[in-house]
């Protein structure tokens, strides 16, 4: 693999108007940005937020650091036009990153725009368009996908008129996309019980396309059994209670907590299981791997299983409700074995 990689969240916004990194400290995130490349042994990195000056900032700060960056812009649950001109302003912003610096700066024009934008599929909502019945029609026909290409052939053409760097785009396994306008293949993809013999046979049409193929999303869960739920990507946490403490004065009344259910925390799972996607997906001959994700502010460790939201997160490292770890006392985390890893596989 040439690209030894981490996702690093600068503050994406999801449902409910929730932002996965509330506060945005320029230390911490250079302290962060040091750790993936010094002690996690990573060659790349992908920045990915709605704040485009967010992202610019830890860009610019991973490339001088020697990190191959990955620009990576999330709007969720818009239209197209008005997707494609936040892909477009974003786009202008790492050009400047770009300018001004010496490194390698690949700029990725969306993640599962399917799913993720409002109008291709059926469903205002992304849990609405997650539920359609039509979904495994649409998904086995293609019949969505000439617009989903139509889409991303004009957010390239106006990334390129903006942009003078690589251009890529982070694609479902199942969106049919054409890779024409791209120079590099992207794929989000997750490691299931449900795909365990075709994991690796998934890649295939993304290889045909004769371009670098790099898994721009894997990651795992630390609690046991997360690797057959059906989930993929999705976790076991409450977002209501997650809602009710974002909120200001109320907030302070509501804990977040996980899912009713039994969980029990694993994280030597989250570290076998990781290491062994890592191996199959080396083997495959990918181009790159970008695990997701680094940390996760928002889903704080606690000895107490209901309360453990770090179970439910895909991060390397557990954040802290208190106070700052022992390994690195100067940031509000600890790394899982997970971290432990990743960095003895990269470091290979």
């Amino acid at each position: 693999m040439r690209l030894k990689g981490v996702s690093y969240d600068v503050g994406t916004r999801y449902a409910l108007g929730i932002s996965t990194r509330p506060r945005f400290v320029d230390d911490v995130v250079r302290r962060e940005l040091e750790t993936v490349q010094r002690d996690l042994h990573c060659t790349a990195i992908k920045v990915v937020g709605y704040d485009t000056d967010r992202i610019a900032g830890a860009a610019s700060y991973a490339l001088e650091l020697g990190l191959e960056v990955w620009f990576s812009p999330a709007l969720f649950n818009r239209p197209p036009s008005e997707t494609l001109s936040y892909i477009t302003r974003a786009a202008q912003v790492a050009e400047r990153v770009r300018q001004r610096s010496s490194g390698k700066l690949v700029y990725c024009v969306g993640q599962e725009l399917m799913l993720f934008m409002n109008g291709i599929l059926p469903g205002r909502t992304l849990l609405q368009r997650l539920h359609n019945p039509s979904l495994r029609h649409i998904i086995r026909t293609g019949s969505r996908g000439p617009a989903l290409n139509a889409f991303l052939a004009e957010a390239s053409a106006a990334t390129r008129r903006v942009f003078q760097g690589p251009v890529a785009y982070a694609a479902l396994p199942w969106e049919g996309v054409d890779w024409t306008p791209f120079d590099l293949v992207g794929v989000d993809h997750y490691w299931d019980e449900r795909v365990r013999d075709r994991f690796i046979e998934m890649l295939q049409p993304f290889f045909a396309a004769g371009k670098p193929v790099v898994v721009t999303g894997t990651g795992s869960r630390a609690y046991q059994g997360a690797h057959s739920t059906g989930t993929l990507g999705f976790g076991i946490g409450d977002p209501a209670s997650q809602f009710w403490h974002s909120l200001p004065v109320v907030g302070r009344l509501v804990r977040p907590h996980l899912k009713p259910g039994a969980h029990v925390r694993d994280e030597g799972a989250q570290a076998r299981q990781l290491t062994s996607v890592l191996e199959l997906l080396d083997r495959a001959g990918v181009d790159g791997v970008f695990i997701d994700t680094f940390v996760d502010p928002i889903s704080p460790y606690s000895e107490e299983p209901y309360y453990d939201l770090d179970m439910s997160a895909l991060s390397l490292v557990k954040t802290l409700e208190h106070g700052h770890g022992s390994t690195y006392p100067d940031v509000p985390w600890e790394p899982k074995e997970a971290f432990r890893a990743v960095a003895a596989y990269y470091a290979k």
